[in-house]
This record gives C-alpha cells, sequence and structure tokens, in this order.
C-alpha cells in the first residue's frame, strides 16, 4: 500500500456522500451510477420526460468533466498498459452484466443502498467485495499480473 493517501481519500469519500445525499434530498434519486447511465440510454418514460434525461446527462457529464478536471489540475493519471484491450473489454461487458443483473452498481449498493441500510444492497456490497477479493487474488498469485 506505497500510494495509500489518507487525507485525500477521506475529502473523497466525503464528498460523494455528501452528492448522494444531495441526489437523495433534491431529487428523490439514488446515486448509483449504472442506473443513471442506463436510464439515460432508455426509452424515456412517458411520466419523467425530458427532465428525467436531463438530470442524468448532468450527472454523467459532471462524472467525466471532473475527470478532466482533475487531470487538467495536473494530478496524476495512473495508467494501465499491462492488459490487452480484449482482455479490458471484456472485463467492462462483465461488469456491465452484473450491474444489470445485481439490480446496480457498486455506488448504488455501496454508498446510497447501505446508508439506506437495505439489506439488499448489503448482500450485493458482500458479494462485491469477496469477488474482488477473488480477482485480486487469481490476477496476482494465478496469471502473475502484477499491480
Amino acid at each position: 500500500m506505497h500510494d495509500f493517501t489518507p487525507i485525500s481519500a477521506l475529502i473523497g469519500g466525503a464528498l460523494i456522500g455528501l452528492a448522494s445525499v444531495w441526489l437523495l434530498a433534491a431529487n428523490g434519486r439514488i446515486a448509483g451510477v449504472s442506473s443513471i447511465l442506463h436510464g439515460l440510454t432508455s426509452p424515456p418514460d412517458a411520466q419523467e420526460g425530458l427532465h428525467d434525461a436531463q438530470w442524468r446527462a448532468w450527472f454523467i457529464s459532471g462524472l467525466l468533466l471532473a475527470g478532466l478536471a482533475w487531470q487538467a489540475a495536473g494530478a496524476p493519471v495512473p495508467l494501465r498498459e499491462s492488459l490487452p484491450l480484449g482482455w479490458v473489454a471484456a472485463a467492462g461487458l462483465l461488469v456491465g452484466l452484473g450491474t444489470r443483473l445485481g439490480s446496480g452498481c457498486t455506488s448504488g449498493h455501496g454508498v446510497c443502498g447501505l446508508g439506506r441500510l437495505s439489506t439488499r444492497s448489503l448482500v450485493a456490497v458482500i458479494v462485491f467485495m469477496v469477488s474482488g477479493m477473488g480477482a485480486a487474488y487469481l490476477m496476482r498469485q494465478v496469471l502473475g499480473v502484477a499491480s
């Protein structure tokens, strides 16, 4: 853990928590990124219409722009080039499939669901953690890919 940065991690976590609470309080929406993106790419709901697509587009744009702003500010952006693009694409597709099967992603379940004391989210987070640990073990110990 030579890259451990507790101050920036604490500030980032607090900002994510505040943004999640704000979205829930202001719009009654859960800040689960996969569900927000899915709603943006799905046919609009007759009741929500244009307003639904607008807030979703602003949310996703904010995520992308924050990353670009962080990079423009000179912050280091670590790039992993040790995995072939095919593996990265397959991993992305599996993550997308998992978020649909699990009714949400790590941000939706881990940040928002646990904050609302959701049993379903607790089970999902346990599955995420065990799967992540298993994948890390497989990559490092079996396949020999360094972190």
